[in-house]
């Protein structure tokens, strides 16, 4: 089965962001509901400043056209850098995480990303796809206690 990866649009913002919050209710039980509610507009905002901020957005869609999953990937002076990886948990273990690091790391020139010390499970795909720890903050970007590991992508030999 062919899957396609397209640019993000405006009209997809909505549906990124159900599946954000989704994913990550899934995935980062670290973080409390209040945690969530307060990035949920952060994440927003992201998505609409985008193209103003250079980041580019990609996503994958079943056969109904909606959203299973996206990536966000840095240009200009943050290129190379991923921000972003969010699957929707109903197409968990389908290979959309894989094809969009691939096409993030292939089309895009991702070579980093940061993974939050706390989610095992996005350390371990990460190390799968050929990333390494290169070093770890304490505090995430924003400055809250949510300590980051930052992955490089290892030198093919």
């Amino acid at each position: 089965m062919s899957l396609a990866i397209t640019s993000a649009h405006a009209a997809d913002f909505q549906s990124m962001l159900s599946l954000w919050e989704r994913s990550v209710r899934a995935t980062h039980h670290f973080l409390s509901e209040d945690d969530i509610v307060a990035m949920r507009p952060e994440v927003a905002a992201a998505f609409e400043a985008a193209e103003y901020i250079g980041l580019a957005l990609r996503v994958t869609r079943d056969g109904k056209g909606r959203v299973t999953g996206f990536a966000g990937t840095m240009a200009g002076t943050m290129a190379g850098k991923l921000e972003m990886l969010f699957i929707d948990p109903e197409c968990a273990g389908r290979g959309l995480g894989k094809r969009l690091l691939t096409h993030a790391v292939t089309e895009l020139a991702a070579t980093a990303v940061d993974v939050n010390e706390d989610n095992p499970a996005a350390l371990a795909f990460y190390r799968r796809m050929g990333f390494a720890v290169a070093s770890r903050s304490a505090l995430d970007s924003a400055g809250r206690p949510f300590p980051l590991l930052h992955l490089k992508l290892r030198q093919a030999a």
